[in-house]
């Protein structure tokens, strides 16, 4: 056992650590970076290392993965930022590993074991028609270790807190459950759902509905609209071409802005026309399709984001500095 003071151990680390943040050169960089991330890492954290990793001054994420989960997670660099609020809202699938027998207080491996039940012999037959409620339009409640916020902080940090937690209930959309695996107690299931859908709150559902309890044991994140097929990198990848020094190699892992609208309908226009919009000009054109629309000059050139209205007028809503 060391006699080191632990205490001083984390204060000279985080030394380090601020020291070698003052020494990175930080740049302009535009672009979406679609990372692996790795289980046990905090989104949050995911982006701070590659961001670090890139020097990019600016970034964000596209919606928190569990420290639990693995998989796609789209980062936003500079501009790129801007539209993270639409990938935010997007579609998404994942493959979702349930343990069924155990209910914990985090709806996952993570947490403290609340009650053990034994797990009935359960049909395929019986495991769709409880699947049945858990898909479409539904009414879920959150984890009570999640990232909603109530009185402007997280529940997660009232859960640690010991505070009496009544986890809110919203409607959410999941579009499919797929089977892919059933074992006596196990379940792997591929799952297709909108914004704000907790797999953890699906699983813990699920096994109420079998009478045995569940919680989720692994989780991956498989895609997220527009991104279908992604090519994933990991921090891993990133960290070794840092020390290649290949720079160039790691910017032409970034997608370009424009890679995010891709499910938005998207309009022209010509020099003119551009400039008009890049001042914040409305200007009107029946033909053009109605809703929100990604906006693109000369040379296919993406300048921003607007909104038309039934009459075909053009207001310009958020500009990208590219």
């Amino acid at each position: 056992m060391s006699d080191a003071d632990p205490a001083a151990a984390v204060e000279h680390g985080s030394t380090l650590r601020n020291s070698v943040m003052t020494r990175i050169q930080f740049r302009r960089l535009d672009g979406i970076l679609l990372l692996d991330k790795s289980t046990g890492m905090s989104s949050n954290a995911a982006l701070q290392v590659a961001r670090r990793l890139f020097r990019a001054e600016k970034g964000g994420h596209t919606g928190s993965l569990d420290p639990l989960a693995t998989g796609l997670l789209p980062l936003c660099f500079g501009e790129a930022t801007k539209i993270a609020g639409l990938l935010l809202g997007s579609a998404k699938a994942y493959d979702a590993e349930i343990m069924l027998g155990q209910t914990t207080d985090t709806d996952d491996a993570e947490g403290q074991v609340l009650l053990q039940r034994p797990v009935p012999s359960i049909s395929a037959e019986a495991l769709q028609a409880a699947l049945v409620p858990l898909t479409g339009s539904i009414r879920q409640r959150a984890p009570i270790y999640s990232a909603l916020k109530q009185g402007g902080e997280p529940l997660y940090v009232k859960a640690r807190r010991g505070d009496v937690i009544e986890a809110p209930e919203r409607e959410v959309h999941v579009h499919a459950i797929e089977v892919l695996e059933q074992q006596p107690e196990r379940l792997r299931l591929r799952v297709t759902c909108g914004s704000g859908t907790y797999i953890r709150s699906l699983a813990r559902d699920l096994g109420e509905a079998l009478g045995c309890g569940a919680h989720i044991s692994a989780l991956r994140r498989l895609w997220v609209e527009p991104f279908r097929e992604p090519a994933m990198v990991t921090l891993d990848q990133l960290r070794a071409m840092v020390e290649a020094g290949d720079e160039t190699g790691m910017d032409a892992l970034l997608l370009p802005l424009a890679a995010g609208l891709a499910e938005y309908p998207r309009i022209d226009l010509d020099a003119d026309q551009t400039h008009r919009f890049c001042v914040g000009q409305r200007q009107r054109d029946p033909s053009w399709p109605h809703g929100l629309v990604a906006v693109f000059g000369p040379d296919d050139a993406v300048q921003g984001l607007g909104q038309v209205d039934d009459s075909g007028l053009l207001a310009p809503q958020r500009r990208f500095n590219l």
